[in-house]
């Protein structure tokens, strides 16, 4: 009996100590969850509602976590930098912003670099070399997440006049044209089109590291494609008969007034577009043109909407996830199907809601030859003197590698 007592308070003890455990387990569930603050600027008022449901499900995902607060507030995109610059403290955990805002953001230190899953938002974003991701990068760093691919330009046509075969080659297109007593426009006088034909010839320009000055070749005479070749190219469209330079204005009358049948041009005039050409309305990427005898695909600059996260945040970590869940291929093509904003996310882009938006599935296709836009302001001025000496055919008789060098001098402001 002595033995059996034994094992009986053996068991009893051992009991105590397993419920005692319990008990402290207990006690340590009921610790209380941090609380999360998070606040929000957000540049769009229509897709509130899709934020508020992202938001609910994200704090739903993490509650055995965290206690959230997350607020939502507007602040539109192109005041975004000023406001942020302003007061940096007191800006928004997360915040949107346009791409051509991005350095002076970094450099004031106002961009928390990205850890948080950083090679995944890279990837579903088409990669380094794309230009979503060249926008919210920086020696290599992910400084911000992607989030529209939208403010970009491509090729509108009018379907009655061509074949998908036509709209491969600039060449073709203004051979139509012609052909049909109209024309092929675009905007010889804006360094925003004209960028096209020297970066799809492997000429280079950017922003410097001291972020106010550009670097620019242009003028090159010793690169596989000379400036001088990117200036005979151009000059030759001007001078044909199915080519007019025109500014947004002019492209507009001209579709209008059916003079115009295909033109690069940006999305914003899509609905003035389509009015026009109703069930002809197409649009698709930028052609090839003709460079020193070969056929090179024209590139472009493209706009980009940002998220960044503000690097005096006291929940970083927080603001990453949450950033990264506003910003992912869900939420972009749901934001597609309320605003009309063209993914960043290359998976959204591809999808066939997307695809079915002739102009959004045209800037989606040109993204593999988009480029973020990186310049200072000395840049405009020069393009316009040279892309009008151009578009009005050189009547001068100006020599072309001058022209060149003189823009390229302006553009970089080097003296030699």
């Amino acid at each position: 009996m002595r033995h059996a007592n034994i094992k009986i308070f053996t068991v009893t003890a051992a009991l105590a100590a397993i419920l005692s455990g319990m008990t402290g387990c207990s006690s340590l569930k009921q610790k209380p969850l941090p609380e999360v603050k998070l606040s929000i600027w957000w540049g769009d008022e229509n897709d509130r509602e899709l934020i508020g449901n992202i938001i609910e499900a994200f704090k739903e995902e993490y509650a055995d976590e965290a206690h959230f607060e997350i607020t939502v507030s507007k602040e539109d995109v192109q005041n975004s930098k000023g406001t942020v610059l302003s007061n940096p403290n007191n800006a928004a955990d997360i915040y949107m912003f346009a791409d051509d805002q991005f350095e002076a953001l970094r450099q004031a230190g106002a961009l928390l670099a990205i850890t948080e899953n950083t090679d995944q938002v890279i990837d579903a974003n088409g990669g380094v070399d794309n230009g979503a991701c060249q926008a919210a990068m920086y020696d290599g760093n992910l400084y911000a997440y992607p989030l529209t691919a939208g403010n970009g330009y491509f090729l509108y046509y009018n379907s009655t006049y061509f074949e998908e075969e036509d709209l491969k080659s600039l060449d073709r297109i203004l051979e139509i044209a012609a052909e049909n007593g109209k024309k092929m426009t675009m905007d010889y006088s804006s360094g925003w089109y004209i960028y096209s034909f020297f970066k799809g010839a492997g000429l280079e320009l950017g922003l410097n590291p001291d972020g106010i000055s550009n670097y620019c070749n242009w003028n090159a005479t010793d690169t596989p494609y000379k400036g001088v070749d990117v200036a005979e190219a151009m000059l030759q469209i001007a001078t044909h008969e199915g080519f007019i330079s025109c500014d947004d204005a002019g492209f507009v009358n001209g579709v209008e007034n059916g003079t115009i049948i295909a033109g690069i041009n940006g999305a914003w005039n899509v609905e003035a577009v389509k009015k026009a050409w109703g069930e002809n309305f197409a649009a698709t990427k930028l052609p090839c043109y003709t460079l020193a005898g070969d056929s090179v695909q024209m590139c472009s600059f493209s706009g980009y909407k940002l998220l960044g996260i503000n690097p005096y945040s006291e929940n970083t970590q927080w603001a990453m996830k949450l950033a990264e869940r506003l910003s992912d291929e869900n939420a972009q093509l749901k934001r597609f199907e309320l605003v009309g904003e063209c993914p960043s996310n290359i998976k959204a882009a591809s999808s066939t809601l997307v695809k079915a938006s002739p102009a959004i599935a045209a800037l989606a296709e040109q993204s593999e030859y988009a480029y973020a836009q990186r310049i200072a302001d000395s840049y405009w001025h020069p393009t316009y003197i040279f892309g009008i000496t151009i578009a009005g055919e050189n009547s001068d008789n100006q020599d072309l590698q001058t022209l060149l060098d003189n823009m390229t001098m302006e553009i970089t402001g080097k003296t030699e």
